[in-house]
């Protein structure tokens, strides 16, 4: 094969799960690898909290394994709104903004989770715009139609 430099290699399992999640999906094999090199993995134990409502929102998580609970206080309690398995993300608005979570994530079982840092998207971004760019447009979108969701009605997943 003459050109055989130029294919793309298999992706690794760690790869498929970012390019298996909504926001990372239309990034090639060599741009999940950079955006790989920048996540943090982390494990959380059943119970444990992973953020509470209202403190500063500074990652984006993915689930890799396990369950998340997300939910929001109702007086003394909270109220589970959703669970989020493998390839789901949530706390993607930490990526924009230092705004305040509006739920509370806890670890439904043991989970582990890659967690993707704002101030590492942003120097993402100014290092490499176009990874930058397909990340932002995507995440856009994901806000867009939540949006349409909310004004037709249809219950959603705040945004965390």
């Amino acid at each position: 094969m003459i050109f055989g430099f130029l294919k793309s290699p298999p992706l690794s399992p760690r790869l498929h799960r970012l390019k298996s999640s909504v926001l990372f999906n239309s990034l090639t094999p060599l741009e999940l690898k950079i955006v790989d090199g920048l996540m943090h993995e982390r494990r959380y134990l059943l119970d444990e909290i992973v953020f509470d409502q209202g403190e500063e929102g500074q990652a984006l998580y993915l689930v890799t394994s396990g369950k998340v609970a997300i939910s929001r206080a109702q007086g003394s309690a909270f109220m589970v709104v959703s669970e989020l398995g493998p390839g789901s993300v949530f706390g993607d608005m930490a990526l924009l903004d230092d705004s305040p979570r509006t739920a509370q994530a806890r670890a439904m079982e043991n989970c582990e989770l890659a967690v993707f840092f704002r101030a590492d998207f942003l120097g993402l971004m100014e290092t490499d715009a176009v990874i930058g760019y397909k990340i932002s447009l995507t995440l856009a979108r994901l806000v867009g139609q939540r949006l349409r969701d909310w004004m037709g009605g249809s219950p959603q997943v705040e945004a965390l």
